[in-house]
């Protein structure tokens, strides 16, 4: 804050005649930087001392002084922020940046990308809204799920090639023959980020507070309970052969915080800063397994970089440019991509809709071309044809004489683009004699709203 009130106020001084020599009173100056005289007496001496400007006072109250300016404010502001950067000041830069949100792609492009700072490889990436906070369990955003991911660490992981659980904080676990208990030998080299070395006491008590989450405790409801059987090894007994279970704890809600500090994780990157306009991570020296080649990533907050019109749009693009300040204006894309999400629809069991009602629903969007249709970007919403690998959807033969209810109400949330998909979905029942009542929730998940009670 204190750079922005400086660069506020050389801005302030060079305005009136846009950097050309003044020749001003005291009096003057204090009034346009909304101080007293003395202070602005202060900041022009500090001014002259770091090289900005010349002053020269004539004797005399009221008598008019030379001010003579070196440097512009946007080269100033570009030092500051350099500075900044070099000393670990992220915060400074974003507050700096905010002075000219017209210029700010061209103002914060140099800085973003691949970087060194301090001979650390460092990757800043521009994002287009305020991340949510990290909670343990279930998160609504993918950027959330994927940090999650790099801070904590579960039992088991998912290979990334053949996307089978595999071992993480547990090196390989054993399954009884009745499948009812299961044991997940851990490594003896574990450390939290704050340094402590893990115990299996430390795992267990996360395990237990994670199960009192309602969703959690659905999710691992054949679980009976969970012991520390060996310094090195926790046990699950179940109430039913769970064939899953490696594959429930690989997921990124079943990752494990230390029980007393809900931030503090074993995965590849330790949280060091979380606010509204930057989250910083940094490698973790003690991690287990392989150690990821860039030292810190920092997501920058900056709406106004992104096309207001997407707003909560899934194509909002996580945009990282490489090269040299000089080379910007040069740049051309080298690639892009979506990455994969899916969304499914749930059908309310009622004496009002039929099974067949019901699977002439999902009929009409998976087989009638409803979804070639939408007027989004091209293979962004596509059928699936399996709900998880070889589960597939079925296809129903409707008979014709199924007819739809006089009406039904669909509740959904973002992304926006299934505002697309809802109205498009109300005009092709409203064709089969139904009319459809859509109730938007604006929001990421279901929580704090009723409307499911309708």
């Amino acid at each position: 804050m204190r750079l922005l009130n400086r660069l506020n106020q050389y801005q302030r001084l060079w305005q009136p005649s846009a950097g050309k020599p003044q020749t001003v009173t005291v009096s003057e100056l204090a009034e346009r930087c909304f101080c007293s005289e003395r202070h602005v007496r202060t900041l022009l001496r500090q001014a002259q001392e770091a090289g900005w400007l010349e002053w020269q006072a004539q004797s005399g109250r009221g008598k008019r002084g030379q001010l003579r300016f070196l440097v512009t404010p946007e080269s100033l502001r570009n030092a500051m922020m350099e500075q900044a950067l070099e000393t670990g000041k992220q915060q400074d830069v974003l507050e700096l940046a905010q002075l000219a949100p017209g210029e700010l792609r061209t103002l914060l492009q140099p800085f973003m990308g691949g970087q060194w700072q301090n001979d650390t490889p460092t990757l800043r990436i521009p994002y287009y809204r305020p991340l949510e906070p990290l909670q343990p369990g279930f998160l609504p955003g993918r950027a959330e799920q994927h940090l999650a991911g790099q801070i904590f660490s579960g039992l088991t992981r998912f290979d990334n090639n053949t996307q089978r659980p595999i071992g993480d904080l547990a090196h390989h676990w054993e399954t009884s023959t009745d499948g009812l208990r299961w044991d997940f030998y851990l490594r003896s080299t574990l450390h939290w980020h704050n340094g402590d070395a893990v115990k299996a006491s430390h795992l267990h008590q996360r395990l237990l507070m994670l199960l009192q989450l309602p969703a959690l405790d659905q999710l691992f409801i054949s679980v009976k309970r969970i012991e520390v059987t060996h310094p090195q090894c926790l046990t699950f007994f179940l109430h039913r052969p769970d064939y899953w279970l490696a594959h429930r704890l690989a997921s990124y809600c079943s990752h494990l915080a230390h029980p007393q500090f809900p931030l503090i994780g074993t995965g590849p990157f330790r949280l060091t800063q979380f606010t509204a306009e930057l989250v910083r991570l940094e490698s973790h020296d003690y991690y287990h397994l392989r150690h990821p080649l860039l030292k810190a990533v920092e997501y920058w907050i900056t709406p106004p970089l992104f096309e207001k019109d997407l707003g909560t749009s899934c194509r909002h693009p996580v945009q990282i440019t490489i090269g040299k300040p000089e080379e910007l204006q040069r740049v051309s894309q080298v690639s892009s991509g979506i990455s994969l999400g899916f969304c499914y629809l749930t059908l309310r069991k009622s004496p009002r809709l039929s099974l067949w009602q019901a699977r002439k629903v999902i009929s009409i969007i998976h087989q009638s071309g409803l979804l070639q249709t939408l007027e989004v970007g091209e293979n962004l919403i596509t059928a699936s044809h399996a709900l998880l690998p070889g589960w597939t959807i079925p296809h129903w033969q409707v008979p014709d004489e199924v007819k739809l209810p006089k009406t039904l109400t669909l509740v959904y949330h973002l992304p926006i683009e299934l505002h697309t998909m809802a109205e498009r979905l109300q005009a092709t029942l409203a064709a089969e004699g139904c009319e459809l009542t859509i109730i938007f929730h604006n929001a990421k998940n279901w929580d704090d709203t009723t409307l499911q009670a309708h």
